[in-house]
């Protein structure tokens, strides 16, 4: 009797035979997709808005450590990054990065893109890289939103 009792109760704990291959598709199906997305570097993000405002800026570094901001139009100074900055520079580091990486020149702007919905974007036409600032929080994207409001007649 307790044979049989036993035996009843391995088999009602038994998993279904198609549980293990569906495991192993699912896990198959999951490797394609990062794989796809790693080869193809397409990720998926949310359409952007229309722009509002749209800056060309050129980031120079000087002796000092500093960061001159010039609109690229007017070739006029506009700001300076600063002092610790952290968010900015590491910003900008990825960008100067991806255009070492590229072979592509420091002479190009950015672009600093305002949008409608009052996201705020950078980005790099020649690269094809963008960050969306507001993102990482206003305090940080407000490094950014200044050099929108600046005009140019530091």
């Amino acid at each position: 009797m307790l044979e049989a009792h036993s035996a009843t109760q391995s088999s009602a704990f038994q998993a279904p035979r198609w549980l293990p291959i569906a495991v192993v598709l699912g896990l198959a199906v999951l490797m394609l997709s990062i794989a796809s997305y790693r080869a193809t570097g397409v990720a998926i993000r949310e359409p952007d808005a229309a722009a509002a405002v749209i800056r060309e800026l050129r980031f120079e570094d000087r002796a000092d450590g500093s960061v001159v901001v010039i609109d690229h139009r007017t070739n006029q100074k506009v700001g300076a990054i600063a002092g610790e900055a952290g968010f900015a520079r590491g910003t900008l580091r990825g960008f100067a990065r991806e255009r070492r990486l590229r072979g592509v020149s420091a002479e190009h702007p950015l672009e600093l893109v305002g949008r409608v919905d009052g996201r705020l974007t950078l980005s790099d036409p020649q690269t094809g890289r963008v960050v969306d600032l507001e993102s990482f929080g206003t305090t940080n994207s407000g490094v950014f939103a200044r050099l929108l409001a600046t005009d140019g007649r530091q």
